[in-house]
């Protein structure tokens, strides 16, 4: 029997009631895209985390808090998801701030729902379409100058930057670093050992780590854990 694909987890965050429950509609037609609840209350950071959002769509007309700023969070504390910036008057000015934290997709808010759609796919896919504005001149030449100034902080022999560990990521390693298994560590957390799994994985890749012992000693070196945490009484 043929495995079936997973499911694109896709979480819609716009501070309109109306667009969220129309664009959410649109999206749940097609069998391969989940929509994921969200309401503006929530926590957004706590909601991607636990719940494991693939595509964020984030609308940058957000009245609470800064959209692109937002954005950034998300990029750096979840590298495995990706954001699509959707805004209601999308300008060079947002689309450059866009691309500079690495966004996935810069997108009108009144786009047709399959080029939402598509962008999605493409996401998932590990693929970049906001990497296609740069072909207009300004922001080609914005792009360009930000490169030789990010190039010229950059220090000779320097570490390459691993994202942060959430705090849900810090406390599965500290478990680890207790000699904890897996299974021991789902039950005193009281979520599935999947999740555990899940969890896992996001931090060896955050820490470029080979192994769950590697990634220890990585996160005491940085400062995340400590030793004497592990010390028996």
């Amino acid at each position: 029997m043929e495995k079936r694909a997973e499911k694109i987890r896709v979480m819609i965050v716009d501070d309109q009631a109306f667009f969220r429950a129309g664009l959410g509609q649109a999206l749940s037609q097609e069998v391969d895209l989940e929509i994921l609840n969200y309401e503006p209350n929530q926590d957004l950071l706590e909601a991607i985390e636990n719940n494991f959002a693939d595509v964020v769509l984030l609308g940058s007309d957000l009245t609470s808090q800064n959209a692109l700023g937002l954005g950034r969070r998300i990029v750096r504390l979840y590298p495995n998801t990706r954001v699509i910036f959707l805004s209601p008057n999308p300008n060079d000015t947002e689309l450059f701030e866009a691309i500079k934290i690495a966004g996935t997709a810069y997108l009108g808010k009144n786009s047709p729902a399959s080029e939402i759609i598509d962008n999605v796919r493409r996401a998932r896919r590990g693929e970049y379409p906001i990497n296609e504005s740069v072909s207009t001149p300004t922001i080609a030449g914005s792009v360009l100058k930000e490169f030789q100034r990010a190039a010229q902080m950059v220090r000779p022999g320097g570490e390459t930057v691993t994202a942060s560990l959430t705090r849900r990521e810090t406390e599965i390693l500290n478990h680890i670093a207790d000699g904890m298994s897996n299974k021991k560590i789902a039950s005193a957390l009281d979520i599935s050992e999947q999740t555990i799994k899940n969890h896992i994985s996001s931090i060896l890749r955050k820490l470029n780590a080979n192994d769950r012992a590697h990634a220890v000693v990585l996160a005491i070196r940085h400062g995340w854990i400590s030793i004497e945490e592990k010390t028996p009484p």
